[in-house]
């Protein structure tokens, strides 16, 4: 059974979907889903010989099952609400929204309505990370720092750095169970295109993590790891090869299973409460960030 597959917005992430949904992966289950168009604001005709569609003939047409939103940041809640609405399946790049209170309507949305949400969180799938997940397993954090660093974002366009920057969430609430935010700043130099957000957590064990991401012209793309576990530190990410399989494509392999109903309900609803979990997190940094700063405290 095919499914009719639209990709709205091509940036980076949407060439990306189209290139790997023309050359899935042989015998997996990407071959199930059939690009019929995309969808971007700029006119463009055809890409990759993949024809361009308006979004109402994209809503509106019964052979379309599915939607993958690659559009800006800012845009993501309201094309996966659109989708959703017109009864299609939708996978979504992260953040799959820039609130919390969204993220949990969408969510019942597609509850209700009985289709798949599913957001792409491809840094979990990294070789990188599922090495550091190994050597995390089974030790005792005492305290740790995750630090990114990277070049300037648009952030009209992509967020706030907690929003923007929530896959480096991803991997602390992956990594380390459910946090709390005790507290969080953030230094700006709008002259010189220069952010830097510092997030301080508790994890369940009352342990500190620090979380920070920061932006600059010309600053190389970076994560800079310091964990530190009551058998010793852990003090930069582990080597590792580069998959053969390419992340995007483990994405949609991922979301094409959820799809065919061979991913388990347990499974599923842990997803869904991590997502939900760091948005709430991203939201609550935000807040603390945007609160006027006390001098006298």
């Amino acid at each position: 059974m095919m499914s009719g597959t639209v990709v709205i917005g091509i940036g980076i992430a949407g060439s990306l979907r189209i290139r790997d949904l023309l050359n899935p992966l042989p015998s997996s289950p990407v071959e199930h889903l059939k690009l019929l168009g995309f969808v971007s604001r700029r006119s463009l005709g055809n890409v990759q010989g993949v024809k361009q569609i308006s979004l109402q003939e994209a809503l509106n047409s019964n052979e379309v099952n599915v939607a993958i939103i690659s559009t800006d940041n800012q845009n993501h809640s309201e094309s996966v609400r659109m989708f959703l609405e017109a009864g299609k399946h939708v996978l979504v790049e992260y953040p799959m929204s820039l609130s919390a209170k969204t993220a949990h309507e969408l969510w019942g949305l597609a509850e209700q309505k009985g289709k798949i949400l599913h957001v792409e969180h491809i840094e979990l799938l990294t070789e990188e990370y599922k090495q550091l997940k190994k050597e995390v397993e089974g030790k005792e954090l005492v305290k740790g720092t995750l630090h990114f660093t990277g070049g300037p974002l648009d952030e009209e366009r992509s967020g706030f750095p907690a929003f923007s920057g929530i896959a480096r969430l991803s991997w602390l609430v992956d990594l380390f169970g459910d946090l709390t935010v005790t507290s969080a700043t953030r230094e700006e130099q709008k002259e010189k295109n220069y952010s830097r957000m510092t997030a301080h957590f508790l994890t369940a064990d009352k342990r500190p993590l620090t979380w920070i991401e920061e932006r600059a012209p010309g600053m190389k793309r970076d994560k800079i790891i310091n964990f530190c576990f009551k058998s010793g530190c852990l003090e930069r990410l582990p080597d590792a090869p580069r998959s053969a399989v390419g992340i995007f494509m483990q994405d949609l392999i991922l979301f094409a299973k959820k799809l065919l109903g061979q991913i388990s309900k347990e499974e599923l609803a842990a997803e869904k409460r991590r997502i939900l979990l760091c948005l709430e997190l991203a939201e609550e940094i935000k807040m603390h960030c945007e609160q006027p700063q006390n001098i006298y405290s």
